[in-house]
């Protein structure tokens, strides 16, 4: 095994970083000194991002979660739920440009009101949330959120901020071990997969917001109504305020001041 790692910036030179250097910043609580040019911009979000994790490992460790998944968790053999979500899935897709994705819309059979996507662009959504949503739109509203996960690589924008922290000393061991992937579930909670898969690390609300913009900016070029997006948030806040609140919001945060940030993008977008 090789003592460097070739770190992928997107476009930028490969930073090649030791292991031992890597586990001394960890140790110290910070690789802030190692970081210098690792970072790459994102013309989606019109930021830059620190990025520790290549792009070829983070494929790998979705690919890997996701076979995981299916595995563990029971898909519905519910016909119209899974032509529903694979035609809405499809459009959402094609509108988002990431046509790098193998794409794949997967309903799984849990009464659950979430949804979760991985970097590598599989898409998951609980047959509990199809039992609340009223129409293609709203479901476009989820699946175009997911994709903004996608789009904005907030996955391995996270990741990158734990090990950059100290935080996820076992993540660095990971990206370290480039002859197999251990400590699946840990991953799984970075990646997003979802409140029973993995352990639950939330997105930043920065991240929501993010992924909410460009959601729509995907149902518009999918020909969904956008505004359609402001319907479902308060329907789930709705629901979040009259008891416990659905699996979707508690990876999901959802408030108010969202809902305006959103609103406002949508006007400013000219969207119906």
């Amino acid at each position: 095994m090789s003592d460097t790692i070739e770190v992928d910036t997107s476009g930028l030179p490969v930073v090649h970083m030791s292991r031992r250097d890597i586990l001394m910043g960890l140790a110290v609580g910070t690789v802030v000194p190692l970081t210098a040019g690792c970072t790459a911009h994102n013309p989606a979000l019109g930021r830059s991002q620190l990025m520790l994790v290549s792009d070829a490992q983070i494929a790998q460790l979705s690919q890997q979660t996701w076979q995981q998944a299916l595995q563990q968790e029971r898909v519905s053999t519910n016909a119209n739920h899974r032509r529903q979500v694979n035609r809405v899935g499809q459009r959402i897709a094609t509108g988002s440009g990431m046509t790098q994705h193998d794409w794949e819309f997967v309903v799984l059979d849990n009464n659950q009101v979430n949804a979760w996507v991985l970097p590598n662009g599989k898409v998951a959504i609980y047959s509990g949330m199809l039992d609340v949503i009223d129409n293609d739109d709203h479901l476009a509203t989820v699946i175009g959120h997911e994709a903004g996960h996608v789009a904005g690589r907030h996955a391995q924008e996270r990741a990158s901020q734990q090990m950059a922290a100290g935080v996820g000393a076992g993540l660095a061991a990971i990206a370290l071990d480039q002859g197999g992937v251990d400590n699946a579930g840990m991953w799984a909670g970075v990646l997003g997969a979802g409140l029973t898969f993995g352990v639950l690390l939330p997105y930043s609300r920065r991240h929501e917001y993010e992924a909410d913009r460009l959601g729509t900016d995907f149902m518009a070029r999918a020909n969904y109504r956008p505004s359609e997006s402001l319907t479902f948030w308060n329907n789930m806040m709705a629901r979040s305020n009259a008891g416990a609140p659905p699996a979707f919001l508690s990876t999901h945060p959802s408030d108010a001041q969202r809902v305006q940030a959103l609103q406002s993008h949508i006007r400013s977008s000219g969207y119906a």
